[in-house]
Order: C-alpha cells, then structure tokens, then sequence
C-alpha cells in the first residue's frame, strides 16, 4: 500500500496552507465548461443508463467536450459521483484519470474498457460497481437522482497511482492537483 505518497500530499497541502477541501470552480469567469448532447436540457439519455439491476439501458458512456481550461493544465481527470445513492457515502459511476491536457472531447462509449477509444495514457479507475469503465445510472425507484460529472484540470501530466486505487482515494488526489473543475448536472430518475 502507498501510504507514504498519500501522507506526502496531505503534508504538501498542509505545510503550504492549502485546502484539499476548497478546488477552484473555473466556471465562475465563464471560461472552463464542460457539455454534452447525450443529457439534453440536463436529463441523462436511455442509452447511459446501466443494464442491469431492473434497468434497461445501454451503459454506454456519454460523449463529453469541454472548453477553456485554465492556464497550466497539463493534464485532465473525470469523476462521475451520485450523491443521493443510499450508501452513505454515494456513488462513483466513472472515474478517469491521467487524460493528456491536450485533449478537448471522449467520444460516447469512451467509457468501455474494451472499445479502446480513450486518448493514449488515460487511465479508468476502479468505480463502485468494483470495475474500471463506465457504469451508468440505475437509482432506485422514486425520486431522480443528480449525476455530477466534474472535469478536473490538473497541474500534473499524470497521476502516479495504484491500479487498484479506490475512487475516493483518486478523488483526493485529483483535487489535490486541481487547478480548476467544470461541472455539468445530469439527473436520472425511474
């Protein structure tokens, strides 16, 4: 276990007085944004919805662009979480790191370990249906619930983390490397 790279940015953010808590929202000049034609007017398509636990859907990831990063970025990482899932502590549909700060857009479907449409170098984590790749909505019956994706800029090319790294433990080490996020809200409901 790499207890010693955690515990070194963790002292990192302490000793220079930073918050992992607090990463910039990019958005709020209007300049980083993050968009995507498969959660129009901000409801998740059929198509992303997961195909299984009495859902129906065909699982396949949404296409994704964004624009307008901030000054720096050397690299980008995606975390797709559902706060409203009855665990306690949510749910990561998708998780996806090391993606080269060159690249603006996935493709739909980017999110299947098997159709090799990622760019080079990007890594998909572990999510908590206990696999890497996308794994879409499929809430319990009632109420909707909200899906965030957040675009992390990072201020690093890559992430060195271990395959087996939780999404939690990605998550703290993307936002403490974040430069900025964008956000896009996509609900789901059945």
């Amino acid at each position: 276990m790499r207890r010693s790279g955690f515990a070194g940015v963790w002292l990192a953010a302490v000793l220079a007085g930073t918050s992992l808590a607090a990463v910039p929202d990019a958005r709020a000049d209007g300049q980083f944004t993050l968009t995507s034609s498969d959660i129009p007017g901000g409801k998740i398509a059929e198509t992303a919805v997961f195909n299984g636990f009495g859902c129906k859907g065909g699982n396949i990831s949404p296409a994704l662009a964004w624009s307008g990063a901030p000054a720096g970025t050397k690299s980008f990482a995606l975390l797709v979480h559902d706060p409203d899932a009855p665990t306690g502590s949510g749910w990561w549909h998708w998780v996806l790191y090391n993606i080269p700060a060159g690249t603006s857009s996935l493709p739909a479907g980017a999110g299947d370990p098997q159709k090799s449409l990622l760019p080079a170098g990007a890594v998909q984590g572990r999510t908590d249906f206990g696999t890497p790749g996308y794994g879409g909505p499929c809430p319990p019956p009632g109420k909707p619930h909200h899906y965030y994706f957040r675009l992390y800029a990072l201020k690093v090319a890559k992430l060195d983390l271990p395959a087996d790294a939780t999404a939690a433990f990605i998550g703290f080490n993307v936002r403490a490397q974040a430069l900025g996020h964008a956000e896009l809200l996509g609900l789901y409901g059945r």
